[in-house]
């Protein structure tokens, strides 16, 4: 594709590639002093070229410039699931956006993308997507290819009539599930236990199957979460979703007290939830035994799954009071703003019941005949 050669007192590199029309063209860059700076310069060229860069013009389609950013920079490090998300990401970018060039993308161009793309979609749903290509963006300024981040201070659209509310249960079904489940535990069958864990901890289920018993510290009453398990493809640890969800979580004497009777009954195994036939109960199996003890208790949750373990268990810290900082580490999330975000309805509903206790215990910094005097000009 490039050659090189003398001239001068330099050299002169010489390149070949095919247009956008499929035509094939010519371009040469001297001025080299050395041979190596001009093999180094032909090098370069030659991976933007195989990247899907316009070496013409040194620019390239957005779309494609949000898959070489996702190829070089996140696949080799993130899990299956974010990388199908970023598969999806890139067909919905290629579509709307196709031959667009990266250097010709700017907020009103983006926000007219948000707009159209969030008017069937759900929050959740745009958020993620635009936080795969503003990353994409500020590689690219990194990238000394565009100067601007045209992702910032965008609005975010969505289709309200598509966000869920969160599913949990309230403080009595709580109670009951963790009751019914530690009296039907059966050290054979470790499903109960992890829904118990999942109950009890807020920890994803991922999580939880990738715990062995080194994680837990019966002395100091924690659970170390450091790892994960593969369930989409097979088993296997992985690393965790990112660093923040490395995290250590304080448990109470009741969950410790079940897990010893796994520990005592299975002593020849590392993996705390390994069950009778040396497998590790997988998403379906989970579901329908928690499905199975809801109907038992007689609880009608039509949408609840194990992850709802997790709502529930961040619903029950909310209702105690429990500060939505320490929810968050808890939880594993890398910043509060994903907590606030994903439990916005939750901390809402607290919110307001909370409303009358702040209003009380405001009027205690008043005189008490000046709250007197007050409450009666409000009748």
């Amino acid at each position: 594709m490039a050659s090189i050669r003398k001239r001068g007192t330099g050299y002169q590199v010489r390149y070949y590639y095919y247009d956008m029309d499929g035509h094939e063209r010519e371009k040469s860059k001297s001025g080299f002093k050395t041979k190596s700076a001009a093999r180094l310069f032909a090098s370069r060229v030659e991976i933007d070229y195989q990247n899907g860069l316009n070496i013409a013009t040194g620019d390239r389609p957005f779309a494609d410039y949000f898959d070489y950013f996702y190829h070089t920079y996140k696949e080799p490090k993130i899990k299956f699931m974010t990388q199908q998300r970023y598969k999806i990401t890139s067909r919905v970018l290629h579509k709307y956006f196709g031959k667009t060039s990266l250097k010709n993308m700017n907020r009103q161009r983006y926000q007219q993308f948000i707009n159209h793309y969030g008017s069937d979609h759900a929050k959740d749903t745009v958020y993620k997507v635009n936080s795969l290509v503003r990353a994409a963006a500020q590689n690219a300024i990194l990238d000394d290819l565009i100067h601007k981040d045209f992702t910032q201070r965008v609005e975010i659209i969505y289709d309200k009539s598509r966000d869920k509310k969160i599913e949990y249960l309230n403080i009595d079904e709580v109670k009951r599930l963790a009751s019914y489940l530690e009296n039907n535990l059966n050290p054979n069958y470790t499903s109960s236990f992890m829904i118990l864990t999942a109950l009890l901890t807020g920890a994803r289920l991922g999580e939880i199957q990738a715990l062995t018993w080194k994680d837990i510290n019966f002395n100091f009453k924690t659970i170390s979460i450091s790892k994960s398990w593969n369930y989409m493809q097979g088993g296997g640890f992985q690393d965790t979703k990112n660093e923040g969800s490395k995290r250590i979580i304080s448990v109470n004497n009741n969950l410790l007290d079940d897990l010893k009777i796994l520990k005592d009954h299975r002593k020849d195994k590392s993996m705390v939830f390994m069950n009778q036939f040396n497998t590790i109960p997988s998403s379906s199996a989970l579901n329908k035994k928690l499905r199975q003890s809801l109907k038992d208790l007689g609880i009608n949750r039509s949408g609840f799954h194990f992850h709802s373990l997790r709502h529930t268990h961040v619903a029950y810290l909310l209702a105690c009071g429990i500060d939505i900082y320490i929810i968050s580490k808890r939880l594993g999330h890398t910043n509060i703003s994903t907590t606030t975000r994903t439990y916005s309805y939750l901390i809402d509903e607290y919110k307001a019941k909370n409303d009358e206790q702040i209003r009380n215990e405001l009027d205690k910094l008043l005189p008490q005949e000046k709250v007197n005097q007050v409450s009666k000009g409000n009748r």
